[in-house]
């Protein structure tokens, strides 16, 4: 999973695997409402939120969810928290939901390694 486009390649924590919510068409008129979601899951069902619309490329085939995201980077640590900030939208705006997380926390145990901009920043 080499992707160019990605400014952040995740590897989680094994064993994880990815769940990918399916689109589901509505005749409801719901304004805001974001793509399908992503999560990581662990085992014992936690279940870890990812910014869908900024995912470029994503797999669990090796027992480990590994995902690339592009527009976001690694700033630094909140405590146990790794953090991650969007710098720009890989989706055009009209696809995006206007309650769009910018800053994605992840346990420092939930990560065995993450590579932003090329370059290892964890651990």
């Amino acid at each position: 999973m080499d992707r160019p486009d990605a400014s952040l390649v995740i590897t989680f924590a094994a064993p994880s695997t990815l769940l990918r919510e399916q689109s589901r068409p509505s005749d409801l008129p719901i304004v805001g409402n974001g793509p399908p979601g992503t999560f990581v899951v662990f085992p014992h069902g936690l279940r870890v939120s990812l910014p869908t619309d900024q995912i470029v490329g994503a797999d669990d085939e090796r027992g480990h969810a590994r995902v690339a995201f592009g527009g976001m980077r690694f700033v630094g640590l909140e405590g146990e928290r790794l953090v991650f900030v969007r710098e720009h939208e890989v989706l055009p705006d009209a696809l995006l939901s206007p309650a769009r997380s910018h800053v994605m926390h992840l346990e420092i145990a939930w990560v065995a390694l993450a590579i932003s901009e090329g370059r290892q920043v964890w651990p």
